[in-house]
């Protein structure tokens, strides 16, 4: 009995080893370069797959005031205490955000609902998904169309400030507006 367990615990050890296995060789092209222009007929060009032609760098622009959206404007709304109505002093802002995207079409925010670390993991979820949702709405009822927004809620997961106190709460309960 005891050799019937042990060669089958060898055969089971075998099978176990021989599926990690991997058919791929590691000398194998992972990409063919078939561009007009590659070395060959649709080859590989030289060791790796690479062709002679050389990669163009990406330029950044720092001159694009659009990249973070409009000047001026806050990107993060507080909230009170359990709450998800937007306070009358971020308005302007929103505003601002709204004509900002309504006039460029192709940029894109995604809204982060944040709350500070008092309640429990899923209610603090649904308050910040409340918190972007709001801010969402407005965005909308100013024209701003459905598919430039996303709302996303990290709960407590992304504290602004860390500690028990007032003020770090108070910074905590928030959305921001992220431009893609």
């Amino acid at each position: 009995m005891k050799r019937i367990l042990s060669a089958l615990s060898v055969l089971t050890l075998s099978l176990v080893l021989a599926a990690c296995g991997s058919s791929v060789k590691l000398s194998d092209v992972p990409v063919e370069d078939r561009s007009a222009g590659a070395a060959g007929a649709g080859g590989a060009a030289g060791a790796g797959g690479v062709s002679g032609r050389a990669v163009a760098p990406v330029e950044i622009s720092t001159t694009d005031t659009t990249a973070a959206g409009p000047v001026g404007a806050a990107r993060i709304f507080y909230f009170d205490y359990d709450s998800f109505t937007i306070k009358p002093e971020f308005q302007s802002a929103i505003e601002m955000h709204a004509r900002f995207l309504t006039s460029n079409k192709n940029r894109k925010i995604a809204i982060e609902g944040h709350t500070d670390e008092r309640g429990g993991r899923e209610y603090n979820l649904a308050l910040g998904q409340k918190r972007s949702e709001a801010v969402r709405r407005s965005l909308a009822l100013l024209g701003v169309a459905e598919t430039q927004v996303e709302a996303v809620s990290f709960g407590k997961e992304k504290p602004a400030m860390s500690g028990a106190t007032e003020e770090a709460f108070a910074k905590n309960r928030r959305a921001e507006i992220n431009y893609r």
